[in-house]
């Protein structure tokens, strides 16, 4: 199984990487909280004392969470970064964040993937939504250097997903409203398993 961080060729992680050994859990924000719902204020002073903690507190949520990437705002912070962590359809995991990040799909050239799509802070619900196939991620690291990754599939659709939170779009405001009923009464119904079994995966982790 390839692995890559930010986008170039690594030596294989382990499940639990060092930043979700070293990070702190944080409470998950839910759909309907304002700060899910406005654009992020973006960075401008980089490095790694002043972001390292987080990213690391990131990765540790989204671990217990069982997500595939978590953006800043989701952990009730105002600050345009995510982080991803994931495995795509050809067996290659990803791993890293981004600051800032910009996305382009020029989806009528690229096409579209069908799919289902959830979040973790729309806990237990997920629904069929359609994404670019390919995704242009432009994007800056902890140091304040830029980079751009090229994405397909289910990578593509996590980035534009991470990419439109900081942006104040949940991925349910692209539903129809019945769509987006059917879902949000999902989440409300499944919440409380959820969130049970996000307790038990943070016990686990500190043991």
């Amino acid at each position: 199984m390839p692995t890559y961080v930010l986008g170039r060729p690594s030596r294989r992680l382990p499940e639990l990487t060092d930043e979700v050994r070293r990070g702190t859990p944080l409470r998950i924000t839910e759909y309907g909280e304002e700060i899910l719902h406005r654009p992020c204020r973006p960075v401008t002073e980089y490095g790694a004392a002043r972001w390292r903690a987080l990213i690391d507190d990131l990765f540790t949520t989204m671990w217990i969470a069982e997500g595939c990437g978590l953006a800043a705002n989701q952990v009730d912070v105002d600050a345009q970064l995510f982080v991803y962590d994931l495995t795509d359809e050809y067996g290659d995991r990803h791993v890293g964040h981004a600051f800032n990040p910009r996305i382009e799909t020029l989806a009528a050239l690229v096409g579209t993937q069908s799919g289902t799509e959830g979040c973790l802070s729309v806990p237990g619900a997920n629904a069929a939504l359609d994404r670019p196939a390919r995704a242009t991620l432009h994007a800056y690291d902890i140091e304040g250097r830029p980079f751009t990754l090229e994405s397909a599939g289910y990578f593509a659709r996590c980035l534009i997903h991470e990419t439109q939170h900081l942006a104040g779009t949940v991925y349910v405001d692209h539903l129809s409203p019945a769509s987006r009923n059917r879902t949000l009464s999902a989440s409300a119904t499944n919440r409380a398993a959820i969130l049970g079994q996000r307790a038990t995966r943070q016990d686990l982790l500190g043991k």
